[in-house]
Order: C-alpha cells, then sequence, then structure tokens
C-alpha cells in the first residue's frame, strides 16, 4: 500500500475543513441566537454543547466498527451526513424555540446528540484513515496539515455566513446552515473518495467483539500511557480558554475589544505554531529533522513555562508584556496540539491487530473528555479562589500558575512515551527515543 503523497493528504484535510464549517455554526452562531435574539438563559446553549461533548465517549465504538467492518470511508461519509442533519435540525429548533421554548429545547437536544454522533463518527475514522494512508515521517506535517484546513473552515464559515445571515431571521439561518451543510458533504465526498482503495485488508485483520478490542488496546502500555498523558494536556489545554480574556479585563483593565483581540493574539499565535510543525515536517526535512515527540515534549514545556509567567505576570503590574505572553502561550500550544495528533497517527497503527479506529476512538475520547471538563473546571476554580481572596491577580495567577503545573507534568509523561514502528504492528516502547 502506498503512502498518500501530499494532495492526498489535503484531500483529507477538505474533510476536516468541512467539519470545523459545520461546528462554528452550532457551538458559536446558534449559540449566539438563543442568547441574544431569544433572551434565553446562556446556560442552555452551554448544556447543548456539553451533551455533544458527551456523546464522544462513543468514539472507540465509531472506530472499532469502521475496523470490523473495513469500510472507513462509508463511517466519514455517513458521519457526516448525521452531522448535516443534526446541524439542520438544531436550526430549526431555535425558530421553534421562538414560539415554543419547552418544544424547541427538546427538538434541540435531539439535534445535538446527531451531532455529537455524527462528529464522533466522522472526525475518529478521519484521523484512523489518515493514521493508516500517511507515512510516519509525514504524521506530524500531516496532523498540522489539516488542523490548518480545520481553521481555515472556521474562518471562512464564520464571515460568509456572518454576512449572509443579516438581517437575522430564522428562515436565513435555516437556509445558511441547509447551504453550508450541502457544501460540507460535498468536501467529505471528494475528500475521502478512493482513499480507502488498497487499505481494506489491512483493516479486515482488525475483526473482534468491542469489549476484547478496548481491552486490547487498553492492555498496551503505550497506548495507555499515551491516553492518559492525552486527558492531562488537553485538560490543562482547555482550562485557559473561558477565563483569558476575563484575566485581560479584571486584571489589566482591558475593555471588551481589547480582551478580544488579546485572544485572538492567542489564536494568532496557534497557527503559528502550527504551520512551524508543518514547515519543519516538509520544506526543511532535508535540513534537520525534529521528531514529533520533541515538538510534543517541547510543547507541553512551553505551555506550561508560558501560563506560569502570565501567573505571574498579573501580580508584577500593568507593565507585564501580556500580549506577547500570550502569543506565546498561544504558539507553544498550537505546536503541542498538532504535534499530539502526529504522535496519536503513529501510536494508532501500533498494536498486535489493526485498531487505527478503536486506538484513535480511545484518544478521542480522552481528548474530548477533558476538553468539557477544561471549560468548566477554569470557571470553577476561578470563581473559587475570587471567593477565597479579593486579589484578583492573586485568583487568576492561581488558576494559570497550577494550569503551567499541570502542562509541565504532562511534558513529563510525554517524555516517557516513546514508539517505533518498524513494521505495521509493532508499536513498542523505546525508552529515550
Amino acid at each position: 500500500m502506498k503512502p498518500l503523497g501530499w494532495l492526498g493528504i489535503m484531500r483529507l484535510g477538505l474533510v476536516q475543513m468541512a467539519l470545523g464549517s459545520i461546528i462554528v455554526l452550532t457551538t458559536a452562531t446558534m449559540n449566539r441566537v438563543m442568547v441574544v435574539e431569544l433572551a434565553l438563559p446562556a446556560i442552555l446553549p452551554g448544556l447543548l454543547v456539553a451533551l455533544y461533548q458527551g456523546t464522544q465517549m462513543m468514539r472507540p465504538k465509531f472506530g472499532h466498527s469502521a475496523d470490523v467492518s473495513a469500510a472507513r470511508t462509508r463511517w466519514i461519509i455517513g458521519g457526516m451526513a448525521v452531522l448535516v442533519a443534526g446541524a439542520v435540525l438544531a436550526s430549526m429548533s431555535i425558530a421553534v424555540m421562538d414560539g415554543n421554548t419547552a418544544l424547541g429545547v427538546l427538538i434541540a437536544v435531539g439535534a445535538f446528540v446527531l451531532i455529537g454522533f455524527g462528529l464522533g463518527s466522522s472526525a475518529t475514522n478521519l484521523l484512523a484513515l489518515l493514521a493508516m494512508r500517511v507515512a510516519d515521517e509525514r504524521k506530524a506535517a500531516a496532523g498540522s496539515a489539516v488542523w490548518i484546513m480545520m481553521i481555515a473552515g472556521l474562518a471562512v464559515t464564520g464571515i460568509v455566513a456572518g454576512i449572509n445571515l443579516d438581517p437575522y431571521s430564522h428562515t436565513r439561518l435555516i437556509a445558511v446552515t441547509a447551504i453550508v451543510g450541502a457544501i460540507a458533504m460535498t468536501l467529505c465526498l471528494v475528500g475521502v473518495w478512493g482513499q480507502e482503495r488498497g487499505a481494506v485488508a489491512t483493516a479486515q485483520e482488525g475483526k473482534g467483539d468491542f469489549r476484547a478490542a478496548i481491552a486490547e488496546v487498553w492492555n498496551d502500555p503505550v497506548a495507555r500511557s499515551f491516553s492518559i498523558f492525552v486527558f492531562a494536556a488537553m485538560l490543562a489545554y482547555n482550562t485557559q480558554d473561558l477565563i483569558l480574556e476575563p484575566y485581560g479585563g479584571h486584571v489589566f483593565g482591558m475593555t471588551p475589544g481589547d480582551s478580544t483581540k488579546l485572544g485572538g493574539m492567542q489564536h494568532a499565535g496557534a497557527l503559528t505554531g502550527m504551520l512551524l510543525v508543518l514547515i519543519s515536517g516538509t520544506l526543511l526535512r532535508r535540513f534537520v529533522t525534529i521528531p514529533v515527540r520533541a515538538w510534543v515534549v517541547g510543547g507541553c514545556m512551553g505551555s506550561g513555562v508560558a501560563l506560569i509567567a502570565l501567573g505571574l505576570g498579573g501580580q508584577s503590574g500593568a507593565d507585564w508584556p501580556v500580549t506577547a505572553n500570550v502569543f506565546l502561550l498561544g504558539l507553544t500550544n498550537g505546536a503541542f496540539a498538532v504535534a499530539a495528533i502526529g504522535a496519536m497517527m503513529m501510536l494508532a497503527t501500533g498494536g498486535d491487530r489493526a485498531r487505527e479506529g478503536t486506538r484513535m476512538g480511545v484518544f478521542g475520547a480522552a481528548q474530548a473528555v477533558a476538553f468539557g471538563l477544561g471549560s468548566f473546571l477554569g470557571t470553577v476554580a476561578v470563581d473559587v479562589m475570587r471567593s477565597l481572596t479579593p486579589d484578583l491577580p492573586l485568583a487568576y495567577g492561581t488558576v494559570f500558575i497550577a494550569e503551567g503545573g499541570l502542562f509541565l507534568i504532562s511534558a513529563l509523561l510525554a517524555a516517557k512515551i516513546g514508539f517505533s514502528v518498524p513494521e505495521r504492528g509493532t508499536a513498542q516502547m523505546v525508552p529515550g527515543e
């Protein structure tokens, strides 16, 4: 089976772009409409998003089912179809909420369950397919490429949909969602068509019942250690998400516009970090080779140091270069995140049998649970600290320093995980690699 070239990788990136375009409508646009236009409590969209995040625990099942059926492409396309249907139903539920809140919320619950199932099925098997078809030396760069394409999908959809939603009406929201969904399905079909050809025989080796498959993955010391690392690192990664902009306002006296720019600077840094991993794995490969593991460990260490500096900086006064600090945080976050995706793809092809989907599902479930917990625990921790002390720099700073410590612990966990894949199905621990 010939590994995918960059054209094939970019085609699969179209699927990731499509996933991002749908998710941004459901988690950002529809969130705003519920809270602003319908004047509903902000907790409602929060609970709906938490519901779809909770369904990500099904990722190992989706991945294993594709392993067994030897038809990963069908699970990607089917998942995208369910995701699009859920998004369109969610947009319809908002129109219903305007006249009958209880019925609209009930429809939205069903819609967000569909969104979660569709995302879990499509995203898990997309990464598993990448793991199967991309050469090990390209996996970190491939992870960067597809994630950058996802960010592009988020940005383009946000801008174009925003233009076409004005003047706002529920009918416009439904129409825009349906059009974006149709485009997403088209991108998905173009992205996966023919990509699994030649990999089916390998996938057929992975047959067996689900419990046995999970036990096999969890009993693999590399997979187990990596899952624990992913949970710890992604928990630290997402705990900062909802408290960074309030920190800028409370501690540095930033206006809403200034704190929004601060968040934008973090995203700019993350994109830069992703590009660095991509460039190092493509243009610079003939001059220097930076192992995936080095990016993962270095990204975690850099993120930890940046968060600790951010926590201490607020206590040192308004002269702290908070914008530069946040850009550095974003840069190290971005490098770590896409390198971790590359590591996931490398480790997904390990073990004694073909379990790419099951392994990627386990890693994805660990990531999703950490993401959901991170957003919640970050806000709770700040509220607890603010109840204990009126010193806002100390309250926020303590939380950021704790997050930084968790990143440093994650770096130590990652440093103990090494792997070598001399041939398919022989991933193993290699101390110090």
